[in-house]
């Protein structure tokens, strides 16, 4: 990569915390190489707290667009000068675009991504019943995307914790912008009542934490929930396979990893920042075979 790098050097990248595990580095890089666009990649560790400072820096250093994943991609939007419908509506951001002037405008991939990536394993929403775990970025990017897909219920399941109001906002506003799909949120802690969910719903989806690290090898399935003709989803792509999916996986169930919503949502996010198309399908066999 070094002989790339020049004076004008345009440079991209993600921010967010925890961000060493990413593979966006190595995916944007190879595809920024190949498609001949003088540009590189980095990732930043930035806390929450430390979101607004971080877009003002690369605001001054004049990046040309940066990625946001957890915990920023709510906080971010505070920051932007624009905000596209569909970001609006979600209430978060994983995409940032800069203009020529200046100007960033969020937007995002997350909940396309999530939904080709089931595509790519036989799996539509159309219809399906959803237990939703989570209620932060990525998860209402999921339950936005699924709703304006046509799947028939939606139920969150989120502590009560920060994030829950979140959801129950992501619940109004579906409930209000696509009515034919159900929307509800219910406590994490409430055990029946997730027990129930999972036991009437067609997909099952962890959009937290918990099995990335430091919290690999945790899970917030019983195992016992699982069946066969139940599809588990894991936003989750580092481990490529966390415990819940091994279980999934055990148990019979059609189980599928996060780490095809990471190439997906960022062929999205490659074309809003270059105007090219990423070449999936090299970037699939050189990363995430």
């Amino acid at each position: 990569m070094e002989s790339r790098i020049s004076g004008h050097t345009k440079l991209f990248c993600l921010i967010g915390s925890p961000v060493g595990h990413s593979g966006s580095p190595a995916m944007y890089n190879y595809s920024f190489e190949k498609t001949g666009i003088d540009a590189a990649y980095l990732a930043f560790d930035v806390p929450l707290e430390k979101t607004g400072d971080a877009v003002q820096a690369l605001k001054t250093l004049g990046a040309g667009g940066f990625n946001i994943t957890m915990p920023d991609k709510t906080k971010v939007a505070e920051y932007l000068d624009a905000i596209s419908p569909a970001a609006t509506l979600i209430g978060a951001c994983n995409t940032v675009t800069v203009d020529e002037e200046g100007k960033l405008t969020g937007h995002n991939t997350d909940g396309v991504g999530f939904v080709r990536n089931l595509q790519e394993h036989g799996v539509e929403i159309s219809g399906k019943k959803i237990v939703l775990l989570g209620a932060g970025g990525a998860a209402t990017a999921i339950s936005v995307q699924a709703a304006l897909d046509g799947a028939s219920e939606i139920h969150i399941f989120n502590r009560k914790d920060e994030f829950y109001a979140n959801g129950e906002l992501t619940v109004k506003k579906l409930t209000e912008a696509v009515p034919g799909c159900k929307t509800s949120i219910s406590p994490l802690e409430d055990e029946a009542a997730l027990k129930a969910a999972i036991g009437g719903c067609d997909i099952l989806v962890n959009a937290t934490k918990v099995g990335m690290k430091p919290l690999d090898g945790l899970t917030l399935i019983d195992p016992s929930l699982f069946r066969k003709d139940l599809v588990v989803a894991d936003t989750v792509y580092n481990p490529r396979e966390t415990r819940m999916i091994k279980e999934a996986k055990a148990a019979g169930c059609t189980a599928i990893g996060g780490i095809g919503m990471l190439l997906w949502q960022g062929v999205a996010a490659f074309k809003l920042f270059t105007g090219k198309d990423m070449p999936a399908q090299e970037v699939l066999e050189k990363f995430f075979s």
